[in-house]
């Protein structure tokens, strides 16, 4: 993997961000402060979308769209690469997804009325300033990707810094009172709430998840797949105006992973530590099991996350749950199933007491596991009316279910109740 920026730089303050943070404007993004000659190559190149053998794709479901109205929300995929610089692997993406990207950016609520207000106050500019100097220094690659994608989607480097980063940005935004209850109410209503299945027994070894959205974001992601100039490649379920991934993906080394959000309380998150999309972006380009832990587990992270790690050629899947101060513990799944939500279960962190990931977490115990079809049931499951595992708003929603295979090497994406077992798309991982 390619961790050298390109030559030069942008000086000013906040690594490529212009920041006058009480009279910017957060309107269109303003051009690079220097000319990019891939910015032009990017430009003449053609673009399409190509279902490969062995990827079946179905079009045309229904959801809600940003604006609660029922709408065509078909899950595209982009082929892209190989790239000469992560840059024109942003632009690319961006410049395909512009639409999309400034939809979200327009209507999300937790962008509009948290994170954008804080931005524009003095206090933001050293936490953001830390964010960025951390993270561009410690993958300077995935930030350029990060850049290129604002520019080619025509949004504001800010609006994608702050897309990028809600998770290490939010808890720091100033409240009158912080007490547990109010915690718990904002894990409550959380944007991202998931669920996972793993089991690896003598007849199946599978990775199960339900990723789980505000309503808001029906519609408003997408595949990339991605060919890297080193000859990976790697396939990623992506938000619009995020990095790939922060759910889930494969490369054509056979690892895999999905991914769940947990709750630490306040006292648990360092300011302007390392954030979540750049790590997940980074194991997107793993090597191997080992160099997949490496990845997640040398990163002084400013907030934690669970891993659901899957190694084809091991027939391993392991979870990994991480927190500030370069804490991890690792649990091997094995024939037991293993259901995860979104909260610690094996590392020892204050964490906020999440009734929704609660309930989801008992009802999945009272539920069989003892094949796939039975997998998926659990993730289908919507018996608790205030909790379900599979959601269908009025806040949450189940965007889709990854079911990956270690023995059939493919990763398949259900845009349905997984009960049904209707899938979108059915991609090799190699």
């Amino acid at each position: 993997m390619t961790r050298a920026s390109r030559a030069g730089g942008d000086k000013a303050s906040f690594q490529g961000v212009t920041w006058p943070p009480v009279s910017h404007r957060f309107g269109p993004t303003p051009q690079r402060p220097r000319a990019s000659p891939i910015t032009a190559r990017a430009a003449t190149r053609a673009d399409k979308v190509v279902i490969a053998s062995g990827v079946r794709a179905k079009q045309g479901w229904s959801g809600l769209g940003m604006d609660g109205s029922s709408k065509a929300a078909a899950l595209e995929l982009f082929d892209v690469g190989p790239c000469e610089e992560p840059f024109r692997l942003g632009y690319l993406v961006g410049r395909k997804f512009s639409s999309m990207i400034q939809s979200r950016a327009a209507a999300d609520l937790v962008l509009q009325r948290q994170l954008l207000p804080f931005a524009q106050t003095p206090q933001a500019e050293p936490l953001i300033q830390a964010i960025c100097s951390a993270n561009r220094q410690r993958f300077p690659a995935h930030w350029e990707e990060l850049l290129g994608t604002a520019e080619g989607s025509g949004v504001s480097v800010l609006h994608i810094i702050l897309l990028n980063f809600r998770k290490e940005i939010l808890p720091f935004i100033p409240e009158e009172e912080t007490t547990p209850q109010k915690e718990a109410a904002a894990a409550d209503n959380d944007d991202d709430d998931c669920s996972d299945v793993l089991v690896v027994n003598d007849s199946m070894a599978i990775a199960a998840h339900n990723e789980d959205a505000n309503t808001a974001l029906l519609g408003h992601t997408y595949l990339v797949r991605a060919r890297l100039p080193n000859g990976g490649s790697f396939t990623a379920y992506t938000y619009a105006g995020e990095l790939p991934s922060c759910a889930f993906g494969f490369n054509n080394n056979g690892i895999a992973f999905t991914l769940n959000s947990v709750p630490p309380r306040l006292e648990e998150i360092v300011a302007g530590g390392i954030g979540r999309n750049l790590i997940s972006r980074d194991l997107l380009e793993a090597t191997s099991l080992e160099d997949a832990l490496d990845r997640i587990c040398s990163c002084n992270v400013a907030v934690g996350h669970s891993y659901n790690l899957v190694d084809v050629r091991s027939r391993r899947i392991l979870n990994v749950e991480t927190a500030s101060k370069n804490r991890f513990s690792i649990r091997e799944v094995g024939k037991k199933p293993f259901f995860h939500a979104n909260m610690y279960l094996h590392l020892q962190v204050e964490q906020v007491q999440d009734e929704n990931s609660i309930s989801r977490q008992r009802r999945a115990a009272q539920l069989p596991a003892e094949s796939k079809s039975a997998v998926l049931s659990i993730l289908g499951d919507s018996a608790d009316d205030k909790y379900p595992i599979y959601m269908t708003g009025p806040t949450l929603y189940t965007l889709c279910t990854a079911l990956i295979d270690v023995d059939e090497r493919t990763v398949s994406i259900l845009q349905c109740n997984p009960k049904i077992g209707d899938a979108s798309y059915v991609l090799q991982m190699y």
